[in-house]
């Protein structure tokens, strides 16, 4: 029998064919998903609220006998559920929400029931991104680190990259925020696994993916932070559940549900003229449920290269962009929810350089996105639970580069030429779709299994500028193509006894780019250049397992240790795409294979107290032809497969609740990344991977009081890194490689004014300390930014 994705999806083309290999796994889900039980029932009907009263939508109602699930939904938009319990022997009610604690209850004769979810420790609340399904943290065995809506509303941060900096394994590409980061350089690497502009780890909003679909990385202004609930953060390989970009870990993002009439509206204001508005308007209407949340930012910017390297093709780096997203929420019966999303997104930069050949042209890029997203979940007659949803990305994104030299003799003047090289455009439309589901076959026992699929078709489309005033097109370039990739996994969860837990997944992936292209023509004789060609069609197909062992040593101590494989496609982006920063030309490479990385981690988690937790993790990484940017000559780099590296090192973090208003927060990693095998440049191994540092930290104090005010610290430190593979740059200055180590203070403070107002001041970087973020040019990262406003919030019943 012959399986194909057009089978189980009509409307899909039938080049989405899946592999032979991949038959058994898609055959063995619809067999599980077919198997059906009956038993006499009785009828349970409740609300799920929080403490302050609110109804929790979406939340996991599960009814567990003794032989395990009875019967299983999940809360309506307006809190409400209804479920069959079997009407002898006993039963318990289960009730799961990201974010909150589980709530476990005995089902009595009375047949409508009140269960009220209460914020939890760590390792009690309840997660959903680790294995793709819900369950307590502290039962997990994977390294998830957790920022709640709390610790987001006491950042003083803009942007959701700047609240993730807490999380010490998290970085993006360069130090620096995406405030002022050019949108390429904004690639997420979580323990310094493959930094790039790429990232090697899955972003996800709601379960959507949010990398950008051409390139990889992320855009973190299209975050809606005011309306996150909580961020998810899984440090490990999980390539065996997500597949593809999911090699270095995950970042789930998981955003408000609609409320009943509810409305918010934050304004603030910062220094270096930054205004910024964020509302949310929501209401809920029996089962139905709707918000539309939207988000606007600007600010004049300020500059990047330090003052005495600055020259007259310098500006400041500016950044405006306009968020929009509508959702809605429909639960038409008990066992059945529907969700819909679209969002638009629009983003402008000026990146801080003017050429002074022609007229002055900013150095800028701008982004137009818009998307769209649904899906449903629905309760299956055995009790398994079916997730299905569908996406589309479609994307404009317009970019410039410029080259830069040194005023005439005798002066040399720095930076004094600027000229523009090249003018890009880069369309792409993505579409994809993912199918989860998942069984408590028993108490003991629960499977889960998944299909995922997704095209991607982009190209860089590039008008090349003449090498001496920047103002004629002298070559034209169509670089790009289409990759297409499907998946399956399959994963068992076992607890063998009350203190041991076993979690065994596998996927297949398989990929292929065709329809790829360089075609360049020069503009003067309009004739194909000597590189015109097009490619040949590559496919690739891999397989990703993991082990893992979670055993709980007492109530207040757990060991877990997992081994896994995960891998990365290279993107279009890395095949087609070039760019240049600063003097430094990088070219794509249309030969590059996919990178593979074995990982395996050791865990210990102590909750000596009820107010207490500590964890720490012992993890090592071992990458195959991690995709880096190798030197080939004098300002020139490429795109290659750069052998083998191995990234080890170990993580800790500390959380003390302090009687009932204070908490203190630490983590810390320390990390070794290095290149092992490099067989076309062995004086590459043993060096450092750039960007990645030795020592990372925080410390965060909160005081949160409503009566009185919410005072929020913290204080990030950064070990030295260095700025390219050679590890040869050296701040001016310095006498000591690398990009010198550096420590910023951040606080907060809040204070509600009844119950519809509050007022707010933020600081970042409070003490302006300069920090070099590259060299050539040597640019800094974010001076002091302060920020304060009002947030305003009206709701009902």
């Amino acid at each position: 029998m012959a399986w194909s994705l057009a089978t189980a999806m009509p409307g899909v083309e039938d080049s989405a064919r899946i592999p032979g290999h991949m038959r058994t796994l898609l055959a063995f889900l619809v067999f599980l998903a077919s198997i059906g039980a009956a038993t006499a029932q009785t009828h349970v009907t409740g609300v799920v609220r929080d403490q302050s009263g609110a109804v929790v939508s979406g939340a996991s109602v599960t009814v567990v006998g003794n032989s395990g699930v009875e019967a299983q939904t999940f809360t309506a938009p307006d809190g409400t559920f209804s479920v069959d319990a079997p009407s002898t022997g006993q039963a318990r009610l289960v009730v799961r929400s990201s974010g909150f604690a589980e709530n476990s209850q005995a089902l009595g004769t009375n047949g409508t029931v009140e269960v009220v979810l209460v914020p939890a420790g760590l390792f009690e609340s309840v997660s959903v991104t680790p294995t793709r399904t819900e369950q307590r943290l502290g039962d997990v065995p994977a390294s998830v680190s957790v920022i709640s809506k709390e610790q987001i509303r006491q950042s003083p941060a803009t942007t959701a990259d700047d609240v993730l900096r807490l999380i010490p394994t998290f970085s993006l590409f360069r130090r620096t925020s995406s405030l002022q980061a050019h949108p390429t350089a904004q690639g997420v690497s979580l323990r310094g696994i493959g930094p790039s502009g790429v990232s090697r780890s899955l972003v996800l909003i709601d379960g959507i993916p949010f990398n950008d679909p051409f390139g990889g990385w992320v855009y973190w202004t299209r975050v809606p932070l005011e309306n996150v609930e909580r961020i998810e953060v899984v440090d490990g390989t999980s390539s065996s559940v997500y597949g593809n970009f999911a090699m270095g870990g995950v970042i789930n993002v998981m955003s408000a549900r609609p409320r009943p009439r509810t409305f918010e509206l934050r304004t603030q204001y910062g220094n270096k003229h930054s205004p910024k508005a964020d509302f949310i308007a929501s209401d809920v209407w029996g089962n139905l449920g709707v918000s539309l949340e939207g988000s606007v930012f600007a600010t004049d910017g300020f500059p990047q290269v330090i003052a005495n390297e600055r020259g007259r093709v310098d500006t400041l780096a500016t950044v405006d962009y306009r968020n929009l997203m509508l959702k809605l929420d429909y639960s038409p019966t008990r066992r059945l929810s529907i969700f819909g999303r679209g969002g638009y997104f629009h983003e402008e930069r000026d990146n801080a350089k003017v050429t002074t050949l022609g007229p002055p042209t900013p150095e800028a890029n701008d982004t137009t996105w818009k998307s769209v997203n649904g899906g449903v979940r629905a309760t299956l007659p055995d009790q398994s639970d079916l997730q299905v949803r569908v996406f589309g990305d479609f994307e404009t994104f317009h970019s410039n580069f410029m080259a830069v030299a040194a005023g005439p003799a005798p002066t040399l003047t720095p930076r004094f030429v600027g000229r523009m090289t090249l003018l890009q455009e880069v369309p792409t439309d993505g579409v994809g779709t993912t199918a989860l589901w998942s069984k408590a076959v028993s108490s003991r026992h629960l499977v889960s299994a998944g299909l995922d699929w997704r095209r991607v078709d982009g190209a860089s489309l590039e008008q090349g500028m003449d090498a001496v005033t920047g103002t004629t097109v002298t070559l034209l370039r169509d670089a790009g193509g289409t990759q297409q990739s499907s998946g399956a996994f399959a994963q068992g969860q076992v607890w063998p006894t009350s203190k041991l837990s076993i979690t065994v997944s596998g996927r297949v992936d398989h990929w292929r780019n065709y329809n790829a292209r360089n075609l360049e023509t020069t503009v003067a004789t309009g004739l194909p250049t000597a590189a015109s060609r097009t490619l040949p069609e590559r496919a690739d197909t891999v397989f990703s397992p993991r082990a893992a062992v979670l055993y709980r040593v007492s109530d207040k101590v757990s060991a877990w240790g997992s081994l896994g494989s995960g891998f990365r496609a290279p993107t279009l982006n890395e095949l087609y795409r070039q760019f240049r920063v600063g003097a430094i030309l990088t070219l794509a490479n249309d030969q590059l294979g996919p990178e593979r990385l074995i990982g395996g981690e050791l865990g210990l988690n102590i909750a000596p107290t009820q107010n207490v937790t500590v964890r720490t993790t012992w993890f090592d990484n071992r990458m195959k032809n991690p995709v880096s940017n190798v030197t080939i000559a004098l300002n020139t780099q490429q795109r290659q497969n750069l052998g083998r590296t191995r990234i080890q090192g170990l993580q800790t973090d500390v959380e003390y609740r302090m009687a009932q208003y204070w908490r203190v927060s630490a983590g810390y990693v320390y990390n070794q990344a290095k290149v092992t095998e490099f067989a076309a440049n062995p004086l590459l191994v043993g060096k450092f991977l750039p960007q990645v540092p030795e020592n990372r930290g925080s410390v965060s104090v909160a005081y949160a009081n409503p009566r009185v005010a919410t005072l929020s610290m913290s204080v990030l430190g950064f070990g030295r890194q260095f700025n390219e593979d050679l590890n040869n740059g050296v701040v001016p200055g310095n006498t000591e490689p690398g990009l010198p180590a550096y420590a910023v203070l951040e606080f907060s403070a809040l204070r509600s004014i009844g119950r519809n107002l509050d007022l707010f001041l933020g600081v970042q970087n409070a003490l302006d300390q300069q920090y070099i973020v590259q060299l050539l040019p040597t640019t800094t990262g974010s001076p002091r930014l302060v920020n304060g406003g009002v947030r305003v919030r009206w709701s009902g019943r």
